[in-house]
């Protein structure tokens, strides 16, 4: 793998979404690249690549409304995980969005994401919330809450 860079993602960057989205996630939790279109054509929505040099290898995409941001997705290509891409993301956006003053950061995750639920706690994040029978397969969802106040710049 070469350098890693984080880049923002804008609405032309749709299909590659869609694309890593499609590697990451099962058929039933994939996002279409009309999807990716209009979601990262609306105000408050923030989005970022990771590249290994021109190759896309994994995503995350945030809503901010005022001082709160939720993370609508992060996926990181199967072949790339464990490598610290998932982290590089997260980091990047959690330091975007303290920088905007964003107070509070949420995301849901499957409780059956041992992986996923690990790296968010490592991160900061902290469980307020269950969301029952939240995903297509009928498993729970963890309501997680970073706060970004005590984000060091």
């Amino acid at each position: 793998m070469t350098a890693l860079r984080i880049e923002p993602a804008r609405p032309c960057h749709a299909a590659v979404c869609s694309a890593v989205h499609e590697a990451c996630f099962p058929e039933a939790e994939r996002w279409t690249r009309d999807a990716f279109h209009a979601l990262l054509g609306t105000p408050g929505a923030l989005g970022w690549l990771s590249l290994d040099g021109d190759q896309p290898r994994g995503l995350i995409l945030v809503r901010q409304a005022g001082d709160e941001a939720e993370i609508l997705t992060l996926g990181v290509h199967p072949a790339c995980r464990r490598q610290g891409l998932a982290r590089a993301l997260l980091d990047h956006a959690v330091a975007f969005l303290a920088q905007r003053a964003v107070e509070a950061l949420f995301l849901e995750v499957s409780t059956t994401n041992g992986a996923a639920l690990a790296l968010y706690a490592c991160c900061g994040f902290r469980s307020c919330g269950l969301r029952k029978r939240y995903y297509p397969d009928g498993s729970d969802a963890q309501v997680l809450r970073h706060d970004l106040t005590s984000v060091i710049l």
